[in-house]
């Protein structure tokens, strides 16, 4: 059995490991991955923040001893044992749907089954409020990526791990359709309060790329969301010490949920 701390020969193959039921068994060949250099091996339930600095700190806050997994082109991702003695990956996208969907697609090839975007979001309903965390349970696909990957208007989270997420979260949480734009400044005119009005609590970058590709690929996928910006009636921002307090309360949740 190869070492759960060893690091991997790459060859024409990279050695993945092999988990069942999240506790590592094995080592097996899969195709070598250009984005992605793995150093540790992946468990099938991934956590996907897009900022590589939240990947550390979810790392150091759920994992035990967690193992560095990639750091090829900054994407950080980690390894290790989460607190219901399951392995868990934790793998940064970076920002936007064409990185997201690099990595999903590499971390598909590599083993993935259940993917749980953990980020941030801007509020366009005016009921939500800095600091507090949104379960998607749908985006609309506002963004190229998405529709490049076959998305309609709107593309589903999986039920199931959707009414995980509620359950872990009871009333800690809202939930709802959000909207993925690929656009942080200069979006058209209009556009946040159209998307209001089609139904959206929130905007951000990746969720519709996840859910899109995960319905392609056959995974199983869901997005959870601090609130980090209220758009409405003037643009406010959440400060350091409050979004660490709620980047801890989302990974708490998205653990649960997994679990």
């Amino acid at each position: 059995m190869t070492s759960r701390n060893s690091f991997w020969e790459r060859n024409s193959v990279t050695v993945a490991a092999v988990y069942d039921a999240g506790r590592y068994v094995s080592s097996a060949a899969v195709p070598e991955t250009i984005h992605l250099h793995p150093t540790a091996p992946l468990a099938p339930r991934v956590l996907l923040p897009g900022d590589p600095g939240r990947a550390l700190l979810l790392a150091q806050a759920l994992l035990a001893q967690p193992k560095m997994f990639n750091h090829n082109r900054g994407l950080w991702g980690y390894t290790g044992e989460a607190a219901d003695g399951r392995a868990l990956t934790i793998q940064s996208t970076g920002m936007g749907g064409p990185s997201a969907a690099i990595v999903i697609a590499e971390l598909a090839q590599l083993g993935a089954t259940t993917l749980l975007r953990v980020g941030t979001c801007g509020a366009l309903d005016g009921s939500l409020e800095l600091g507090d965390l949104l379960i998607a349970t749908e985006a609309l696909a506002a963004d190229g990526t998405s529709r490049a990957l076959g998305a309609g208007e709107r593309v589903a989270a999986d039920p199931e791990l959707v009414g995980s997420l509620i359950a872990a979260a009871g009333d800690g949480a809202r939930q709802g359709p959000v909207v993925s734009t690929d656009l942080f400044y200069d979006g058209p005119e209009g556009a946040e309060r159209a998307w209001l009005a089609d139904g959206a609590l929130a905007v951000e970058m990746e969720a519709a790329t996840l859910l899109a590709l995960a319905a392609k690929r056959g995974l199983r996928a869901g997005c959870v969301l601090i609130v980090t910006d209220v758009l409405f009636p003037a643009r406010r921002r959440i400060d350091a010490d409050a979004l660490r307090e709620a980047e801890h309360r989302l990974g708490v949740l998205a653990l649960a949920g997994l679990s």
